[in-house]
């Protein structure tokens, strides 16, 4: 081969083998949005049940005068 060809070749070798990894790279990206999304929804629902359960708890406290007024 002569020199051109094999610039030419090396350059193609680079161009796949970095399609390869941008492909990899999205598909980890995406697998990675997935679990964000799980966890954001999981994160929700803790909140949802926190709140409800402190509304549960915490009776509604009448707001008096002070004793010393």
């Amino acid at each position: 081969m002569t020199m051109p060809d094999d610039r030419l070749m090396t350059l193609e070798i680079r161009a796949a083998e970095q399609e390869k990894t941008i492909e990899e790279l999205s598909g980890q990206i995406a697998e990675q949005w997935r679990v964000i999304e799980r966890m954001q929804r999981k994160l929700d629902a803790l909140a949802d049940r926190f709140l409800a359960l402190e509304e549960q708890a915490a009776p509604d406290v009448p707001i008096t005068k002070p004793p010393h007024w």
